[in-house]
């Protein structure tokens, strides 16, 4: 037993080791993500700029291509990507990334991404070194649990790079991001390796919080396409109206690099109403665990009561998606505050909130 106990120690310092050492290089990736946008080439920014601007003013009359002759300045081709949300909305390119379409800019982008495969093996590591060291599923309090949704939420970001979509551009927010969530694993969540309560010794465990990992990952990657959407959308709004105040050159260098905004929109529509199902069911698991560990399906427990609010708020974003005048920002608030709702129900139900979900601790 003493051998048993101290090689489960060593396990679980391992993944301490693991976790820490992960942080490390996400902090090298963000280091390198950020400098792919400061260093990305402005020329290329500029000439979508121009190129938004001109076709917001007058789309039939910008050409597939065209340049300035005598003056050096090109004009953008056509873009790869032209979408349109919705009948009379704006019709603009994607923006060309966050290397500005430069092979410097690029070169720090692929060190990025780089530099994030090689965390997210050091950290996928560290959640099954976890693993191994109780025995269990790794996602048994809020450390494991925030743990485990960060190399998710990375390893969905890097299949989606993988399967070659465009969508590069969230890896700053989201190296960010995971590395606020780690440092807050470790330094206020962190809990010594221990076995579950007799109630969580399900193999209901590993099927509704799996699923709860998988669906808040998802949600996160549509809440930051969300986000960006608002800000392009206001930027493009000030580029099609020639009397109003036109963006900052800081706003500008960012935006102009980013998907249009019905880009973004129809990004995040189309991973929250992919996840939408998976989210149901896990409510649904989490109402069959209830009854076989408490002998009831449902019992208005905080965490039970804000699950569903939270599938309330996705569900009245898919509706808005589809019903006329919410298009658009409307229903981007929507995902928001859906979103908000289910970071709440993470943390402020699990931290403030006493309940019957309260006693796997922190």
């Amino acid at each position: 037993m003493n051998i048993a106990a101290a090689a489960n120690e060593t396990l679980a310092h391992n993944s301490n080791l693991l976790v820490y050492s992960a942080m490390a290089v996400y902090t090298l990736a963000f280091i390198a993500h950020l400098s792919e946008w400061v260093f990305g080439s402005r020329s290329k920014v500029a000439r979508t700029a121009a190129a938004l601007t001109t076709r917001a003013q007058s789309p039939a009359a910008v050409p597939a291509k065209a340049a300035q002759q005598g003056g050096g300045t090109a004009v953008l081709e056509r873009p790869k990507v032209i979408t349109k949300s919705a009948a009379g909305s704006r019709d603009v390119p994607d923006g060309p990334g966050a290397a500005g379409g430069t092979e410097k800019g690029d070169l720090y982008g692929r060190i990025a991404v780089s530099l994030t495969v090689l965390a997210w093996g050091l950290h996928v590591g560290g959640v099954i070194t976890r693993a191994l060291s109780v025995q269990r599923a790794p996602w048994g309090n809020m450390y494991e649990f925030s743990t485990t949704f960060a190399a998710v939420a990375v390893g969905i970001y890097l299949l989606l790079l993988t399967l070659r979509k465009n969508v590069r551009w969230i890896g700053l927010p989201l190296v960010t991001t995971v590395l606020l969530d780690l440092g807050l694993a470790v330094s206020v969540l962190y809990t010594a390796s221990d076995q579950l309560v007799p109630a969580l010794h399900s193999y209901w465990l590993w099927i509704h919080v799996s699923c709860a990992i998988l669906s808040g990952a998802v949600l996160y990657l549509g809440a930051v396409a969300t986000l960006l959407f608002l800000f392009r959308d206001r930027y493009e709004a000030k580029l099609s109206d020639p009397a109003g105040k036109q963006p900052g050159a800081f706003a500008a260098s960012v935006l102009e690099r980013l998907p249009s905004a019905a880009s973004l929109d129809k990004f995040a529509y189309r991973v929250n109403a992919t996840v939408f199902p998976l989210w149901t069911f896990t409510i649904i698991a989490g109402a069959i665990w209830a009854e076989a560990a408490w002998g009831r399906y449902w019992g208005w427990d905080p965490k039970e009561v804000w699950a569903f609010i939270t599938w309330v708020g996705y569900a009245c974003y898919l509706h808005a998606r589809s019903t006329a005048g919410w298009k658009g920002r409307k229903a981007a608030w929507l995902g928001l505050i859906a979103f908000a709702c289910y970071l709440f129900n993470y943390y402020g139900v699990n931290i403030f909130v006493t309940g019957l979900h309260s006693y796997a601790g922190v």
